[in-house]
């Protein structure tokens, strides 16, 4: 059972990033492009993600002409607001990663609060913007929305957290 469990979540995985991946593959040779710095990398890594999650919902629910034109904005605004929640999960992360070597118990407690505060505000955020779909998509419409951007988001949290080693 277990050994289904995580063979699901790795083939979400693939599915849900390679498209995103794949395209970085493909870019210009890395002489003709200098270094990305890693705010760069990390501004990509979340618009990657988010592209992804657009594309993904686009796919799986159908929206009337009217439907689509008051949803999307909104959808757009609800991304916006998780940016801020997932770029401040990076920035702890990449700070966490920083201190890794010289690892203090406040170091450790400062990351893994900030994993368990990312976890809140986004459950906030999508129970406020459930609730705000269902002003301009049916309800079932507005659940599906919620409920893949959570798969996705899921999908994301462990891809980030198996690359991230525990706290010592």
């Amino acid at each position: 059972m277990l050994k289904s469990i995580a063979f699901a979540i790795s083939f979400a995985a693939a599915v849900a990033f390679a498209p995103a991946w794949a395209a970085e593959s493909t870019a210009a040779s890395p002489a003709a492009a200098p270094e990305p710095t890693p705010d760069e990398i990390v501004t990509q890594f979340r618009n990657d993600l988010q592209a992804v999650r657009a594309d993904v919902i686009a796919k799986q629910i159908t929206l009337t002409a009217d439907q689509a034109s008051k949803f999307w904005p909104l959808f757009n605004q609800f991304q916006s607001e998780q940016n801020a929640i997932i770029d401040a999960q990076l920035k702890a992360t990449q700070a966490y990663s920083a201190s890794y070597g010289k690892l203090t118990d406040a170091d450790s407690i400062a990351y893994v609060s900030a994993l368990l505060e990312r976890d809140v505000k986004i459950q906030a955020l999508r129970a406020s913007w459930l609730t705000k779909f269902q002003s301009v998509v049916p309800a079932g419409t507005a659940a599906r929305v919620i409920q893949i951007d959570r798969r996705l988001g899921l999908v994301a949290q462990l891809k980030l957290s198996s690359q991230i080693p525990l706290v010592h």
